[in-house]
């Protein structure tokens, strides 16, 4: 996935001005920054919901710039997409929600049911397959929106604010499900995100599928990484590794620590 250049504005001016990164395969990339900064809209731009004004953008090895509708709407299905909260559709079950997507797609409802199963079994919700959003918790609909964003195995999944609204223990569990989608499944990401913890959480532990369970990242050569991304202004301020963040001397980013 490969910004190159990208700027977007509306009335008032730029929102991205000049934006360059590249997030390498499995590799998970963290957006921080204060709100109104972008971190939103590059999501929305990797998606292929929202057209740059200029530059160059890269996913999947296409040119989304350059890409019809109709382009689009075939590449996003290799694009698994987070919203914010969830944003299930709240008159719709579980199963219904999770397979929203294949629905309209036209696939056979044996086909859908299969899938839509597997998806919940890997966020362990299975036992909510018949409820509606409303008898869940805020941890549990943030689970079923990761199962029905993974439902056609992507291998891009982007991530807006996961763990936003949730205790410390629910954010954990989050947290879990996007290594495992990392480090099991080879899923390169991009995740906004206000949550510090968040981002030093990615970079410092992995998921071991030998032992089932998420263990402290050892450092081994060709381990998946993640790098942290600050924007301000609508510009990349800051890319690095989440320890050259931790031990940073800027000012600002000091005061965005803290």
């Amino acid at each position: 996935m490969v910004f190159e250049g990208v700027r977007i504005g509306f009335e008032h001016g730029d929102v991205l001005a000049d934006v360059s990164f590249t997030v390498w395969p499995q590799e998970t990339k963290v957006l921080l920054g204060e709100t109104g900064t972008g971190k939103t809209l590059l999501l929305k731009m990797a998606a292929g919901l929202v057209r740059p004004d200029a530059g160059r953008l890269s996913v999947l090895g296409h040119r989304l710039e350059e890409l019809s509708e109709r382009e689009l709407l075939a590449f996003r299905r290799q694009v698994g997409f987070v919203f914010q909260e969830g944003a299930l559709f709240d008159s719709l079950t579980v199963r219904e929600n999770v397979g929203f997507r294949l629905r309209e797609e036209g696939m056979e409802e044996e086909q859908i049911e299969g899938l839509v199963r597997q998806a919940l079994h890997f966020v362990e919700m299975e036992d909510a397959i018949d409820k509606l959003p409303a008898e869940l918790s805020g941890g549990m609909r943030r689970r079923v929106a990761i199962a029905r964003a993974i439902i056609h195995q992507p291998p891009v999944v982007l991530y807006d604010s996961p763990t936003a609204g949730l205790d410390p223990v629910t954010a954990q569990t989050i947290i879990a499900l996007i290594l495992r989608l990392r480090d099991h499944s080879g899923v390169t990401a991009l995740l906004a995100t206000h949550r510090l913890q968040d981002a030093f959480a990615l970079a410092h532990f992995r998921f071991d599928p030998e032992e089932n369970r998420v263990v402290r990242a050892d450092g081994r050569a060709g381990a998946p990484r993640t790098r942290v991304l600050v924007l301000r202004e609508g510009r990349v301020y800051f890319e690095d590794d989440a320890d050259a963040l931790l031990h940073t001397q800027d000012a600002y980013l000091r005061r965005f620590l803290v």
